[in-house]
């Protein structure tokens, strides 16, 4: 079963989440960038979701510090937002964003959406 983090400060978020794809991977969840990079240095993930507005580390702030691990160089890192501008996913893209998600997001695309990327 593919390893995802999901990271979001927003319970409700992190629930519907939790609803939508924690049955077909194993879901962690992160509640800001902070956390999920405490995460990544206790397991391999194959897929990380991240909120970009959220207290502590924002999702742009952990892209880049994932993006210098080894070990996340190349892992799929979606950005899952309601920054819809082209400038934010700009900055996302530089950063080495795979892919920008705006919310509110379809329950059912998503799982689809995380294959392929893992594929």
């Amino acid at each position: 079963m593919n390893k995802v983090l999901y990271i979001d400060d927003a319970s409700s978020m992190r629930k519907l989440v939790r609803m939508v794809i924690g049955n077909e991977f194993d879901l962690t969840l992160a509640d800001d960038g902070q956390q999920g990079l405490e995460a990544l240095s206790r397991h391999q993930f194959d897929v990380i979701i991240s909120d970009i507005n959220m207290p502590v580390m924002t999702g742009l702030e952990f892209l880049e510090a994932a993006r210098k691990l080894d070990n996340y160089k190349f892992t799929p890192i979606l950005m899952m937002t309601t920054e819809a501008s082209q400038e934010m996913k700009d900055q996302g893209r530089n950063l080495g964003a795979t892919g920008w998600i705006v919310k509110p997001f379809d329950p059912e695309k998503l799982p689809t959406i995380i294959r392929k990327v893992l594929n």
